[in-house]
């Protein structure tokens, strides 16, 4: 790997680091969103604790700094090990986040927005299943979860490139890791359903 690769994949890592969830509950005067509500950083907490608009703009730059350092990437023709670094840097550091304690979210937004810089097709496919399990059975949780699992899957068959389907699979993996309390709560019987601001 040449200097350039290191600089994009420690790039993404310092851009995925930015909690958008604990930025803009600062902005707005809110708790910190780690400590408040279901204490996790991401749009669903930061619904319950300030609102559609507050969430909007967690949601988005969660996305957004999952997406942006992979397209970075492109600009530079990073070959398709380096993208796949590069996508799971951003998304490593939403989840353990350098400048915030390494207290991160759960990844689900930053992981979409990767992915769609990745492989648009796949990231369309994990996107009409969470819509698709969100209808069916109105929780959030669970549709990222099954989104999730279905990516390397979809990645096989839309985008087979190894180290594509290589990295979707650590991210599964990594994702269902951090919603282990939801699954257990799952399991239980007791995951809030969407409208109820579950986090």
């Amino acid at each position: 790997m040449a200097a350039v690769d290191y600089a994009l994949i420690a790039l993404a890592y310092a851009l995925g680091s930015v909690s958008t969830a604990i930025v803009v509950c600062r902005l707005a005067g809110l708790p910190d969103p780690r400590t408040e509500g279901s204490k996790n950083p991401g749009a669903t907490n930061v619904l319950r604790l300030g609102g559609k608009k507050a969430a909007a703009a967690t949601l988005a730059g969660d996305f957004l700094k999952g997406l942006l350092p992979v397209l970075i990437a492109r600009l530079f023709a990073a070959d398709p090990v380096t993208l796949a670094l590069v996508a799971m840097a951003a998304f490593l550091g939403h989840l353990y986040p350098v400048f915030f304690g390494f207290r991160g979210g759960k990844g689900v937004a930053t992981a979409f927005g990767v992915l769609l810089g990745l492989a648009w097709p796949v990231a369309l496919a994990a996107l009409a299943t969470w819509l698709v399990m969100a209808k069916v059975f109105r929780i959030s949780s669970l549709s990222a979860l099954t989104a999730a699992a279905l990516a390397p899957v979809y990645a096989l068959w839309l985008a087979p490139q190894p180290a594509l389907v290589g990295m979707l699979t650590t991210m599964a993996v990594l994702l269902i890791w951090r919603h282990r309390s939801n699954i257990r709560n799952l399991l239980a019987g007791k995951e809030n359903h969407i409208g109820n601001n579950d986090g």
